[in-house]
């Protein structure tokens, strides 16, 4: 929806589905108040050439998987096996990430073994 105003359920609330809200603001300290302004933090992306920006948004914006400049699902979801997925907030709840590169192995039990040959 383009010109939501800001307060739309639309800005507050998580939606499993194709939902595209668009609102001006006026700066980038804007959006990540408006962003952050949510009970929910599941995923977040940005895009900048400016790597001041890219910090800001990185430092402050209240997410557990977040983006810059990745255009394929750009604030959809992680990557199994390279980025972990997790959300902040109401958006999860055990504070534990899923899919990423040490997934499988929190589900292993570690054995040390050693052997003494005489």
């Amino acid at each position: 929806m383009d010109g939501a105003p800001k307060d739309s359920r639309l800005f507050q609330e998580e939606f499993f589905a194709p939902v595209l809200a668009v609102a001006k603001v006026k700066s980038l300290d804007e959006a990540i108040k408006l962003a952050n302004d949510s009970e929910y933090g599941l995923t977040a992306g940005i895009f900048t050439n400016d790597e001041k920006e890219e910090q800001k948004f990185f430092d402050e914006i209240e997410s557990g998987v977040t983006y810059c400049n990745r255009r394929g699902g750009a604030t959809t979801g992680a990557w199994p096996g390279v980025q972990s997925f997790g959300g902040w907030k109401g958006s999860g709840s055990s504070g534990k990430s899923a899919l990423g590169p040490y997934y499988v192995a929190q589900f292993m039990r570690e054995q040390s073994q050693t052997t003494i040959k005489k």
